[in-house]
Protein backbone atom coordinates (compact mmCIF):
# COMPACT_ATOMS: atom_id res chain seq x y z
CA UNK A 1 0.00 0.00 0.00
CA UNK A 2 1.19 3.61 -1.20
CA UNK A 3 1.55 6.03 1.46
CA UNK A 4 1.32 10.04 1.19
CA UNK A 5 3.69 10.96 3.76
CA UNK A 6 6.72 12.30 2.82
CA UNK A 7 10.10 11.12 3.78
CA UNK A 8 10.46 13.39 6.65
CA UNK A 9 6.76 12.56 8.04
CA UNK A 10 7.88 8.70 8.40
CA UNK A 11 10.50 9.85 10.24
CA UNK A 12 8.60 11.87 12.40
CA UNK A 13 6.14 9.41 13.23
CA UNK A 14 8.29 6.76 13.48
CA UNK A 15 10.36 8.15 15.73
CA UNK A 16 6.56 9.15 18.22
CA UNK A 17 6.03 5.13 17.62
CA UNK A 18 9.57 4.30 19.13
CA UNK A 19 9.46 6.48 21.91
CA UNK A 20 6.05 5.42 23.21
CA UNK A 21 6.98 1.65 22.56
CA UNK A 22 10.01 2.47 24.51
CA UNK A 23 8.33 4.00 27.71
CA UNK A 24 6.12 0.63 27.44
CA UNK A 25 9.62 -1.38 27.15
CA UNK A 26 11.66 0.26 29.94
CA UNK A 27 8.15 0.03 31.80
CA UNK A 28 8.54 -4.05 31.05
CA UNK A 29 12.35 -3.80 32.12
CA UNK A 30 12.71 -4.75 28.52
CA UNK A 31 15.36 -3.54 26.40
CA UNK A 32 14.49 -1.00 24.04
CA UNK A 33 15.79 -3.15 21.22
CA UNK A 34 12.93 -5.60 21.38
CA UNK A 35 10.35 -2.46 20.68
CA UNK A 36 12.55 -1.17 18.06
CA UNK A 37 12.11 -4.11 15.79
CA UNK A 38 8.06 -4.97 16.87
CA UNK A 39 7.71 -1.41 15.83
CA UNK A 40 9.35 -2.01 12.23
CA UNK A 41 7.23 -4.76 11.92
CA UNK A 42 3.85 -3.48 12.88
CA UNK A 43 4.80 -0.17 10.93
CA UNK A 44 6.10 -2.34 7.86
CA UNK A 45 4.43 -2.78 4.03
CA UNK A 46 3.35 -6.69 6.45
CA UNK A 47 1.16 -4.86 8.58
CA UNK A 48 -0.06 -1.82 8.31
CA UNK A 49 1.61 -0.85 5.48
CA UNK A 50 2.08 3.21 5.92
CA UNK A 51 5.70 3.09 5.81
CA UNK A 52 8.61 1.41 3.51
CA UNK A 53 11.90 1.31 3.63
CA UNK A 54 13.71 4.34 2.16
CA UNK A 55 17.11 5.22 0.93
CA UNK A 56 17.78 7.85 3.92
CA UNK A 57 16.20 5.15 6.31
CA UNK A 58 18.79 2.32 5.49
CA UNK A 59 21.61 4.96 5.14
CA UNK A 60 21.24 6.03 9.20
CA UNK A 61 20.79 2.10 9.61
CA UNK A 62 24.67 1.48 8.51
CA UNK A 63 25.77 4.63 10.66
CA UNK A 64 23.84 2.64 13.51
CA UNK A 65 25.54 -0.40 12.85
CA UNK A 66 29.06 1.25 12.27
CA UNK A 67 29.13 3.27 15.51
CA UNK A 68 27.87 -0.17 17.54
CA UNK A 69 31.06 -1.79 16.03
CA UNK A 70 33.45 1.22 16.87
CA UNK A 71 31.87 1.39 20.26
CA UNK A 72 32.84 -2.39 20.85
CA UNK A 73 36.11 -1.41 19.80
CA UNK A 74 36.61 1.21 22.13
CA UNK A 75 35.84 -1.08 24.89
CA UNK A 76 38.33 -3.50 24.34
CA UNK A 77 41.19 -2.20 25.98
CA UNK A 78 44.51 -3.99 24.61
CA UNK A 79 46.10 -4.07 28.09
CA UNK A 80 42.81 -6.01 28.95
CA UNK A 81 43.16 -8.11 25.99
CA UNK A 82 47.01 -8.99 26.16
CA UNK A 83 46.27 -10.69 29.84
CA UNK A 84 43.00 -11.74 28.80
CA UNK A 85 42.27 -14.64 32.04
CA UNK A 86 42.55 -18.12 31.12
CA UNK A 87 39.10 -18.34 32.95
CA UNK A 88 37.89 -16.15 30.29
CA UNK A 89 39.38 -17.18 26.94
CA UNK A 90 38.63 -21.24 27.92
CA UNK A 91 34.61 -20.34 28.36
CA UNK A 92 34.57 -18.38 25.62
CA UNK A 93 35.97 -20.31 23.43
CA UNK A 94 34.44 -23.65 24.71
CA UNK A 95 31.04 -21.94 25.06
CA UNK A 96 31.29 -21.00 21.37
CA UNK A 97 32.27 -24.39 19.63
CA UNK A 98 29.69 -25.81 22.02
CA UNK A 99 27.16 -23.53 20.79
CA UNK A 100 28.45 -23.78 17.22
CA UNK A 101 28.40 -27.83 17.23
CA UNK A 102 25.14 -28.02 18.69
CA UNK A 103 23.32 -25.21 17.23
CA UNK A 104 24.68 -26.98 14.03
CA UNK A 105 22.97 -30.58 14.38
CA UNK A 106 19.39 -28.86 15.61
CA UNK A 107 19.53 -26.71 12.78
CA UNK A 108 20.09 -29.30 10.52
CA UNK A 109 17.18 -32.03 12.07
CA UNK A 110 15.05 -29.27 11.82
CA UNK A 111 15.66 -29.74 8.32
CA UNK A 112 17.95 -26.45 6.68
CA UNK A 113 20.08 -26.76 4.45
CA UNK A 114 24.27 -26.69 5.52
CA UNK A 115 25.11 -23.44 4.82
CA UNK A 116 21.96 -21.51 6.49
CA UNK A 117 22.87 -24.17 9.27
CA UNK A 118 26.14 -22.96 9.96
CA UNK A 119 25.22 -19.24 9.43
CA UNK A 120 22.68 -19.66 12.35
CA UNK A 121 24.48 -22.01 14.37
CA UNK A 122 27.13 -19.27 14.51
CA UNK A 123 24.22 -16.29 15.13
CA UNK A 124 22.97 -18.18 18.40
CA UNK A 125 26.79 -17.95 19.99
CA UNK A 126 27.05 -13.96 20.07
CA UNK A 127 25.30 -12.28 23.06
CA UNK A 128 24.67 -8.96 23.55
CA UNK A 129 27.52 -7.21 25.31
CA UNK A 130 25.03 -3.60 25.71
CA UNK A 131 22.56 -5.88 27.15
CA UNK A 132 24.11 -7.80 29.65
CA UNK A 133 26.50 -4.44 30.60
CA UNK A 134 23.53 -2.63 31.34
CA UNK A 135 21.71 -5.49 33.74
CA UNK A 136 24.91 -6.27 35.44
CA UNK A 137 25.74 -2.50 36.45
CA UNK A 138 22.16 -2.16 37.49
CA UNK A 139 22.57 -4.92 39.82
CA UNK A 140 25.98 -3.54 40.87
CA UNK A 141 27.46 -6.71 39.75
CA UNK A 142 29.69 -5.88 37.02
CA UNK A 143 33.14 -6.26 39.80
CA UNK A 144 31.90 -9.50 41.32
CA UNK A 145 33.55 -12.80 40.21
CA UNK A 146 30.77 -13.68 38.09
CA UNK A 147 30.38 -10.42 36.16
CA UNK A 148 34.18 -10.16 35.89
CA UNK A 149 34.49 -14.07 34.24
CA UNK A 150 31.11 -13.20 31.78
CA UNK A 151 32.96 -9.63 30.60
CA UNK A 152 35.83 -11.79 29.94
CA UNK A 153 34.31 -14.01 27.81
CA UNK A 154 31.88 -11.38 26.01
CA UNK A 155 35.45 -9.95 24.66
CA UNK A 156 36.40 -13.65 23.69
CA UNK A 157 32.76 -13.24 21.82
CA UNK A 158 33.59 -9.83 20.44
CA UNK A 159 36.57 -10.75 18.89
CA UNK A 160 34.89 -13.57 17.15
CA UNK A 161 32.44 -11.15 15.72
CA UNK A 162 35.08 -9.57 14.04
CA UNK A 163 37.12 -12.85 12.84
CA UNK A 164 33.55 -13.84 11.44
CA UNK A 165 32.83 -10.33 9.55
CA UNK A 166 36.28 -10.84 8.44
CA UNK A 167 35.36 -13.87 6.82
CA UNK A 168 32.06 -12.31 5.21
CA UNK A 169 33.85 -9.69 4.26
CA UNK A 170 36.33 -12.40 1.85
CA UNK A 171 33.23 -14.33 0.56
CA UNK A 172 31.71 -10.69 -0.48
CA UNK A 173 34.93 -10.36 -2.33
CA UNK A 174 35.30 -13.19 -3.93
CA UNK A 175 32.35 -15.16 -3.69
CA UNK A 176 33.83 -18.47 -5.50
CA UNK A 177 36.82 -18.34 -3.34
CA UNK A 178 37.43 -22.20 -1.98
CA UNK A 179 37.60 -22.48 2.16
CA UNK A 180 41.34 -22.59 1.60
CA UNK A 181 40.96 -18.98 0.06
CA UNK A 182 38.76 -17.68 2.27
CA UNK A 183 41.51 -18.84 4.98
CA UNK A 184 44.38 -17.79 3.32
CA UNK A 185 42.64 -14.71 2.59
CA UNK A 186 41.27 -13.64 5.95
CA UNK A 187 44.53 -14.83 7.66
CA UNK A 188 46.71 -11.81 5.50
CA UNK A 189 43.88 -9.53 6.61
CA UNK A 190 44.25 -9.92 10.04
CA UNK A 191 48.07 -9.53 9.62
CA UNK A 192 47.50 -6.11 7.79
CA UNK A 193 45.26 -5.30 10.15
CA UNK A 194 47.06 -5.56 12.75
CA UNK A 195 50.30 -3.77 10.91
CA UNK A 196 47.88 -0.72 10.50
CA UNK A 197 46.37 -0.79 13.79
CA UNK A 198 49.84 -1.06 15.34
CA UNK A 199 50.93 1.93 13.48
CA UNK A 200 47.58 3.67 14.03
CA UNK A 201 48.33 3.28 17.89
CA UNK A 202 52.11 3.89 17.88
CA UNK A 203 51.88 7.43 15.63
CA UNK A 204 48.98 8.80 14.86
CA UNK A 205 45.84 8.65 17.31
CA UNK A 206 47.33 9.46 20.25
CA UNK A 207 48.95 12.44 19.00
CA UNK A 208 45.25 13.51 17.70
CA UNK A 209 43.34 12.62 19.90
CA UNK A 210 45.22 14.36 22.40
CA UNK A 211 45.43 17.72 20.13
CA UNK A 212 41.52 17.28 19.84
CA UNK A 213 40.20 16.67 23.41
CA UNK A 214 41.32 20.45 23.97
CA UNK A 215 37.44 20.31 23.44
CA UNK A 216 34.38 17.89 23.83
CA UNK A 217 33.04 18.36 20.97
CA UNK A 218 35.88 18.20 18.80
CA UNK A 219 36.97 14.95 20.12
CA UNK A 220 33.69 13.58 19.50
CA UNK A 221 33.95 14.35 16.26
CA UNK A 222 37.42 13.39 15.36
CA UNK A 223 36.61 10.48 16.79
CA UNK A 224 33.00 9.36 14.42
CA UNK A 225 35.09 10.46 11.39
CA UNK A 226 38.26 8.05 12.42
CA UNK A 227 35.31 5.44 13.05
CA UNK A 228 33.47 6.36 9.58
CA UNK A 229 36.69 6.92 7.54
CA UNK A 230 38.23 3.44 9.04
CA UNK A 231 34.79 1.53 7.83
CA UNK A 232 35.00 2.76 4.50
CA UNK A 233 38.67 2.07 4.30
CA UNK A 234 37.70 -1.24 5.65
CA UNK A 235 34.80 -1.78 2.62
CA UNK A 236 37.19 -0.62 0.18
CA UNK A 237 39.87 -3.52 1.30
CA UNK A 238 37.64 -6.19 1.26
CA UNK A 239 37.01 -6.36 5.00
CA UNK A 240 33.61 -5.16 5.66
CA UNK A 241 32.29 -1.76 7.04
CA UNK A 242 31.92 -3.54 10.75
CA UNK A 243 35.46 -4.94 10.77
CA UNK A 244 37.25 -1.12 10.18
CA UNK A 245 34.85 0.87 12.27
CA UNK A 246 35.57 -1.97 15.05
CA UNK A 247 39.46 -1.32 14.58
CA UNK A 248 39.06 2.63 14.55
CA UNK A 249 37.75 2.11 18.35
CA UNK A 250 39.85 -0.35 19.00
CA UNK A 251 42.83 2.17 18.59
CA UNK A 252 41.59 4.77 20.56
CA UNK A 253 41.11 2.34 23.29
CA UNK A 254 44.22 2.39 24.50
CA UNK A 255 44.33 6.87 25.49
CA UNK A 256 43.06 8.32 28.38
CA UNK A 257 40.28 9.48 26.23
CA UNK A 258 38.48 6.22 25.37
CA UNK A 259 35.78 6.55 28.55
CA UNK A 260 35.21 10.68 27.54
CA UNK A 261 34.81 9.59 23.97
CA UNK A 262 32.64 6.24 24.94
CA UNK A 263 30.22 8.77 27.10
CA UNK A 264 29.81 11.15 24.59
CA UNK A 265 29.47 8.96 21.92
CA UNK A 266 26.54 6.48 23.23
CA UNK A 267 23.85 8.35 22.91
CA UNK A 268 24.29 9.31 19.14
CA UNK A 269 25.20 5.12 18.97
CA UNK A 270 21.96 4.30 20.61
CA UNK A 271 19.96 6.59 18.56
CA UNK A 272 21.08 5.54 14.91
CA UNK A 273 21.38 2.26 15.98
CA UNK A 274 17.45 2.54 16.59
CA UNK A 275 17.41 2.85 12.60
CA UNK A 276 19.00 -0.17 11.96
CA UNK A 277 16.24 -2.33 14.31
CA UNK A 278 13.46 -0.28 12.74
CA UNK A 279 14.68 -1.17 9.26
CA UNK A 280 15.05 -4.54 10.01
CA UNK A 281 11.31 -4.84 11.21
CA UNK A 282 10.22 -3.31 7.96
CA UNK A 283 11.88 -5.75 5.68
CA UNK A 284 11.01 -8.67 7.84
CA UNK A 285 8.37 -10.75 6.53
CA UNK A 286 5.32 -11.67 8.74
CA UNK A 287 4.78 -14.80 6.80
CA UNK A 288 7.96 -15.74 7.25
CA UNK A 289 8.22 -15.47 10.45
CA UNK A 290 4.95 -18.08 11.00
CA UNK A 291 6.69 -20.30 9.05
CA UNK A 292 9.39 -20.43 11.25
CA UNK A 293 7.94 -20.23 14.79
CA UNK A 294 8.51 -24.33 15.19
CA UNK A 295 12.06 -23.79 14.62
CA UNK A 296 12.53 -20.67 16.64
CA UNK A 297 11.14 -21.90 19.61
CA UNK A 298 13.23 -25.04 19.56
CA UNK A 299 16.45 -22.78 19.24
CA UNK A 300 14.66 -20.35 21.35
CA UNK A 301 14.86 -23.15 24.20
CA UNK A 302 18.47 -24.37 23.36
CA UNK A 303 20.17 -20.74 23.70
CA UNK A 304 17.49 -20.50 27.32
CA UNK A 305 18.44 -23.19 28.38
CA UNK A 306 21.33 -25.09 26.76
CA UNK A 307 24.05 -21.71 26.44
CA UNK A 308 23.88 -21.34 30.61
CA UNK A 309 24.59 -25.13 30.44
CA UNK A 310 27.15 -25.30 28.28
CA UNK A 311 28.69 -22.13 30.49
CA UNK A 312 28.19 -23.99 33.67
CA UNK A 313 29.50 -27.08 33.26
CA UNK A 314 32.71 -25.58 31.41
CA UNK A 315 33.57 -23.53 34.39
CA UNK A 316 32.46 -26.44 36.75
CA UNK A 317 35.47 -28.56 35.32
CA UNK A 318 37.14 -25.63 35.52
CA UNK A 319 37.08 -25.77 39.63
CA UNK A 320 34.26 -22.68 39.78
CA UNK A 321 31.13 -23.52 42.36
CA UNK A 322 27.79 -23.91 40.58
CA UNK A 323 26.18 -20.58 41.71
CA UNK A 324 29.22 -18.65 39.87
CA UNK A 325 29.14 -21.08 36.78
CA UNK A 326 25.05 -20.54 36.73
CA UNK A 327 25.06 -16.79 37.36
CA UNK A 328 27.84 -16.27 34.52
CA UNK A 329 26.16 -18.68 32.18
CA UNK A 330 22.94 -16.80 32.44
CA UNK A 331 24.64 -14.04 30.51
CA UNK A 332 24.81 -15.85 27.72
CA UNK A 333 21.12 -16.94 27.61
CA UNK A 334 20.49 -14.60 24.25
CA UNK A 335 21.47 -13.68 21.09
CA UNK A 336 22.98 -10.45 20.01
CA UNK A 337 22.14 -7.55 17.86
CA UNK A 338 25.47 -8.98 16.27
CA UNK A 339 23.75 -12.06 15.52
CA UNK A 340 20.95 -10.45 13.28
CA UNK A 341 23.32 -8.25 11.64
CA UNK A 342 25.78 -11.19 10.95
CA UNK A 343 23.02 -12.85 9.19
CA UNK A 344 21.45 -10.13 7.28
CA UNK A 345 24.84 -10.21 5.86
CA UNK A 346 24.39 -13.25 4.57
CA UNK A 347 21.54 -12.28 3.14
CA UNK A 348 23.03 -9.68 1.03
CA UNK A 349 25.74 -11.81 -0.10
CA UNK A 350 22.85 -14.24 -1.26
CA UNK A 351 24.12 -17.26 1.14
CA UNK A 352 21.05 -17.38 3.03
CA UNK A 353 17.32 -16.41 2.45
CA UNK A 354 14.58 -14.39 4.23
CA UNK A 355 13.89 -17.49 6.30
CA UNK A 356 17.09 -17.40 8.01
CA UNK A 357 16.86 -14.05 8.75
CA UNK A 358 13.33 -14.35 10.62
CA UNK A 359 13.97 -17.14 12.92
CA UNK A 360 16.80 -15.09 13.86
CA UNK A 361 15.25 -12.59 14.64
CA UNK A 362 12.96 -14.17 16.14
CA UNK A 363 14.85 -16.05 18.47
CA UNK A 364 16.62 -12.78 19.04
CA UNK A 365 13.26 -11.34 20.45
CA UNK A 366 12.45 -14.09 22.34
CA UNK A 367 15.69 -14.63 24.49
CA UNK A 368 16.34 -11.26 24.46
CA UNK A 369 13.03 -10.59 26.86
CA UNK A 370 13.07 -13.69 28.71
CA UNK A 371 16.88 -13.37 29.86
CA UNK A 372 16.39 -10.28 30.79
CA UNK A 373 13.92 -11.58 33.61
CA UNK A 374 16.53 -14.51 34.21
CA UNK A 375 19.38 -12.49 35.18
CA UNK A 376 17.29 -9.64 37.15
CA UNK A 377 15.99 -13.15 39.18
CA UNK A 378 19.34 -15.02 38.81
CA UNK A 379 19.60 -14.96 42.58
CA UNK A 380 15.99 -16.68 43.08
CA UNK A 381 16.64 -19.69 39.98
CA UNK A 382 19.68 -20.78 41.60
CA UNK A 383 18.18 -21.05 44.96
CA UNK A 384 15.42 -23.25 43.25
CA UNK A 385 17.62 -25.00 41.20
CA UNK A 386 20.55 -25.57 43.30
CA UNK A 387 20.18 -29.31 44.12
CA UNK A 388 20.07 -30.29 40.82
CA UNK A 389 22.51 -27.64 39.22
CA UNK A 390 25.30 -29.78 42.48
CA UNK A 391 26.20 -32.22 39.73
CA UNK A 392 28.26 -29.53 37.71
CA UNK A 393 30.57 -28.70 40.56
CA UNK A 394 33.39 -30.59 41.43
CA UNK A 395 34.34 -32.07 45.17
CA UNK A 396 36.32 -29.43 46.05
CA UNK A 397 35.68 -26.43 43.87
CA UNK A 398 39.37 -25.15 43.77
CA UNK A 399 39.14 -21.83 42.93
CA UNK A 400 36.40 -20.96 45.48
CA UNK A 401 37.83 -22.72 47.98
CA UNK A 402 37.60 -21.44 51.50
CA UNK A 403 40.48 -23.50 53.16
CA UNK A 404 42.89 -23.24 50.21
CA UNK A 405 42.42 -19.18 50.27
CA UNK A 406 41.99 -18.30 53.87
CA UNK A 407 44.87 -16.48 55.24
CA UNK A 408 47.19 -17.01 58.34
CA UNK A 409 48.04 -15.82 62.01
CA UNK A 410 43.95 -14.72 61.90
CA UNK A 411 43.40 -13.04 65.24
CA UNK A 412 40.16 -13.06 66.57
CA UNK A 413 38.33 -10.45 64.97
CA UNK A 414 35.90 -7.66 66.72
CA UNK A 415 34.87 -6.66 63.60
CA UNK A 416 34.00 -8.85 60.16
CA UNK A 417 33.39 -6.93 57.34
CA UNK A 418 30.94 -8.71 54.44
CA UNK A 419 31.92 -7.66 50.81
CA UNK A 420 35.06 -6.30 50.31
CA UNK A 421 34.80 -4.34 47.67
CA UNK A 422 35.79 -0.43 47.48
CA UNK A 423 33.94 0.81 50.30
CA UNK A 424 34.70 -2.63 52.27
CA UNK A 425 38.00 -2.70 51.93
CA UNK A 426 38.89 0.69 53.05
CA UNK A 427 36.33 0.66 55.54
CA UNK A 428 37.90 -2.45 56.82
CA UNK A 429 41.40 -0.70 56.79
CA UNK A 430 40.86 2.24 58.19
CA UNK A 431 39.33 0.26 61.23
CA UNK A 432 42.66 -1.93 60.94
CA UNK A 433 44.98 1.10 61.62
CA UNK A 434 43.08 2.39 64.34
CA UNK A 435 44.29 -1.03 65.79
CA UNK A 436 41.14 -3.02 65.32
CA UNK A 437 41.40 -6.47 64.87
CA UNK A 438 39.10 -6.66 61.18
CA UNK A 439 38.41 -9.95 58.96
CA UNK A 440 37.74 -9.67 56.05
CA UNK A 441 34.58 -12.08 53.98
CA UNK A 442 34.24 -11.82 50.02
CA UNK A 443 33.07 -14.48 47.23
CA UNK A 444 36.02 -12.89 44.83
CA UNK A 445 38.91 -15.08 44.96
CA UNK A 446 40.98 -13.05 42.70
CA UNK A 447 40.55 -10.16 45.73
CA UNK A 448 41.13 -13.00 48.48
CA UNK A 449 44.18 -13.96 46.93
CA UNK A 450 45.16 -10.15 46.55
CA UNK A 451 44.38 -9.35 50.26
CA UNK A 452 47.33 -11.57 51.72
CA UNK A 453 49.79 -8.04 50.82
CA UNK A 454 47.28 -6.08 53.00
CA UNK A 455 47.11 -5.72 56.48
CA UNK A 456 43.28 -7.07 56.88
CA UNK A 457 42.98 -10.91 56.71
CA UNK A 458 40.40 -11.88 54.38
CA UNK A 459 38.59 -15.71 54.05
CA UNK A 460 36.47 -16.60 50.77
CA UNK A 461 32.82 -16.98 51.62
CA UNK A 462 29.74 -16.64 49.99
CA UNK A 463 26.29 -14.66 51.41
CA UNK A 464 24.53 -16.98 49.57
CA UNK A 465 25.70 -20.18 51.42
CA UNK A 466 24.03 -21.64 54.34
CA UNK A 467 27.21 -22.65 55.54
CA UNK A 468 29.30 -19.78 55.40
CA UNK A 469 28.92 -18.69 58.82
CA UNK A 470 29.55 -21.94 60.50
CA UNK A 471 33.22 -21.42 59.56
CA UNK A 472 33.38 -17.79 60.88
CA UNK A 473 34.53 -16.41 64.17
CA UNK A 474 31.39 -15.22 64.96
CA UNK A 475 31.33 -15.52 69.13
CA UNK A 476 33.85 -13.06 69.70
CA UNK A 477 33.06 -9.99 67.31
CA UNK A 478 31.20 -7.02 68.15
CA UNK A 479 30.12 -5.77 64.83
CA UNK A 480 29.15 -7.23 61.29
CA UNK A 481 29.19 -4.82 59.17
CA UNK A 482 27.66 -5.73 55.17
CA UNK A 483 28.61 -3.58 52.56
CA UNK A 484 27.26 -6.00 49.11
CA UNK A 485 25.63 -4.14 46.99
CA UNK A 486 22.62 -6.32 46.34
CA UNK A 487 19.73 -5.79 49.33
CA UNK A 488 18.30 -9.15 49.13
CA UNK A 489 21.81 -11.19 49.44
CA UNK A 490 21.73 -8.71 52.67
CA UNK A 491 18.81 -9.27 53.95
CA UNK A 492 19.31 -12.78 53.79
CA UNK A 493 22.14 -12.78 55.83
CA UNK A 494 21.39 -10.49 58.29
CA UNK A 495 18.42 -13.10 58.68
CA UNK A 496 21.26 -15.79 58.69
CA UNK A 497 23.24 -13.77 61.63
CA UNK A 498 20.13 -14.20 63.77
CA UNK A 499 19.37 -17.77 62.99
CA UNK A 500 22.85 -18.68 64.47
CA UNK A 501 22.50 -16.44 67.39
CA UNK A 502 25.21 -13.69 66.38
CA UNK A 503 24.99 -11.16 69.74
CA UNK A 504 27.41 -8.73 68.12
CA UNK A 505 25.38 -5.72 66.31
CA UNK A 506 24.83 -5.46 63.01
CA UNK A 507 25.77 -2.55 60.21
CA UNK A 508 24.56 -2.15 57.00
CA UNK A 509 25.36 -0.01 53.53
CA UNK A 510 22.77 1.45 51.75
CA UNK A 511 23.48 3.44 48.40
CA UNK A 512 19.79 4.70 47.66
CA UNK A 513 15.99 5.35 49.12
CA UNK A 514 14.96 2.02 48.08
CA UNK A 515 17.87 0.25 49.71
CA UNK A 516 16.63 2.60 53.11
CA UNK A 517 13.57 2.05 52.91
CA UNK A 518 13.85 -2.32 52.25
CA UNK A 519 16.82 -2.81 54.64
CA UNK A 520 15.51 -0.73 57.26
CA UNK A 521 12.69 -3.49 57.65
CA UNK A 522 15.54 -5.65 59.31
CA UNK A 523 16.44 -3.34 62.07
CA UNK A 524 20.24 -3.15 61.65
CA UNK A 525 21.46 -1.43 64.77
CA UNK A 526 23.71 1.32 62.20
CA UNK A 527 22.69 2.04 58.72
CA UNK A 528 25.91 3.44 56.53
CA UNK A 529 25.39 5.78 54.02
CA UNK A 530 28.85 5.41 51.52
CA UNK A 531 27.58 8.13 49.40
CA UNK A 532 25.74 10.46 51.37
CA UNK A 533 28.43 9.74 53.84
CA UNK A 534 31.59 10.70 51.53
CA UNK A 535 29.89 14.09 50.21
CA UNK A 536 28.75 15.50 53.83
CA UNK A 537 32.05 14.73 54.46
CA UNK A 538 33.52 16.63 51.37
CA UNK A 539 30.74 19.47 52.39
CA UNK A 540 32.25 19.92 56.19
CA UNK A 541 36.01 19.81 54.64
CA UNK A 542 34.74 22.43 52.29
CA UNK A 543 33.51 24.57 55.11
CA UNK A 544 36.27 24.61 56.96
CA UNK A 545 38.46 25.88 54.37
CA UNK A 546 36.18 28.54 53.39
CA UNK A 547 35.66 29.83 57.06
CA UNK A 548 40.13 30.52 57.20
Amino acid sequence: MTTALTVFQQFAVLLLIAAALGLIAGWLKQPLILAYIVMGVAAGPALIGWAAPAEALGLLAEFGVTLLLFAVGLKLDPRLVRHLGPVALATGLGQLGFTIVIGYAICLLLGYDWVTALYVSIALTFSSTIIIVKLLSDKREIDSLHGRVAMGFLIVQDIAVVIALMILGSLRESPEATVWQVALVTLAKLAGAAAVVWVALRYVVPQVARRAARSGELLLLVSIAWGVLAAAGGELAGFSKEVGAFLAGFTLAATPFRDAVAARLAGLRDFLLLFFFIELGLRLEVGAIGGELLPAAILSAFVLIGNPLIVLAIMGVMGFRARTGLLAGLTVAQISEFSIVFVAMGVTLGHVGGNALAVTTTVGIVTIAASTYMILYAERLYEALAPVLAIFERKVPYRETRGALAPHDEAQPEVIVFGMGRYGQRLAEQLARDGRQVLGVDFDPELVRAAVRHTVPVRFGDASDPALLDDLPLAGAKWAVLTMPDPDVALALVAALRAHRFRGRIALAVRSGEDIRRLSRAHPDLLLRPFQDAADHAARLLAAELSH
